[in-house]
């Protein structure tokens, strides 16, 4: 079954009286269980794409189905709960609340589905278990290393057990030993079964998937299945 099908994506910017196009009719499906990398240089359309996979924005034109559900012209309070069910979101920058615990980041998500205190803290703890993080449930971003810090963002993604995991640049923060890691953990991941898209410029990170889809000016310019990379080392 696929879990992504985007057909004739469209999508452009309005700038004072000018109308800049930055999607010109995207098409691709991905299917469950699949780890698909989004490649293209800067100004290549790939961050407008990453935000409509994301449903933080809608296309212009085409349309877009995540799990079965066409969210394209969804209203702004259903993009949300689609946003919060569906997608786990892992950024570059780790976007973690410097005052909160790294369990209390992982709780996060679950407090906005209203799920209970023990409920909640029980599931992060399992979470951070998972990435290896048993022993920093206490601890602050700020005395975490930053592979520490992308695997608390990792767990708070899958908290809610979305559809897919949607990662922005992952490793682009992080040292080449660090980003291995993390690389590791996701293919770890889509072994269990998790849909994971990342979305990217460095080949390494690519050659880590099994199926790299290149954008260049709007438009997809190449999609190819790919022997994926051995890992070096273990997930965690």
């Amino acid at each position: 079954m696929d879990l992504i099908a985007v057909e004739g994506l469209k999508h452009a910017y309005r700038i004072g009286s000018m109308r800049v196009p930055a999607l010109y009719g995207i098409d691709f499906a991905i299917p469950e269980g699949q780890m698909a990398a989004i490649m293209g240089p800067s100004g290549s359309g790939k961050s407008t794409l990453l935000h409509i996979l994301g449903c933080l924005m809608q296309p212009e034109g085409g349309s877009y189905r995540l799990a079965g559900k066409d969210v394209t012209r969804l209203p702004g309070d259903a993009l949300s709960r689609v946003r919060n069910h569906e997608i786990g979101f892992v950024f570059q920058a780790y976007n973690l609340i410097p005052q909160l615990t790294a369990l209390e980041n992982v709780e996060l998500p679950l407090i906005y589905r209203g799920v209970s205190t023990q409920a909640r803290r029980k599931l992060a703890a399992a979470m951070l278990d998972e990435v290896g993080l048993a022993d920093r449930l206490s601890h602050r971003p700020m005395e975490l290393s930053g592979g520490q810090q992308q695997r608390i963002g990792i767990a708070r993604a899958m908290v809610t057990d979305p559809a897919m995991i949607l990662a922005d640049e992952p490793t682009g923060n992080l040292d080449s030993t660090s980003g291995e890691a993390i690389l590791n953990l996701f293919a770890t991941l889509n072994a269990r079964g998790r849909t994971i898209v990342l979305v990217t410029h460095d080949e390494d990170v690519a050659a880590r998937c099994t199926r790299t889809i290149r954008i260049r000016d709007g438009k997809v310019a190449d999609d190819a299945p790919r022997t994926r990379r051995v890992a070096n080392g273990p997930a965690r």
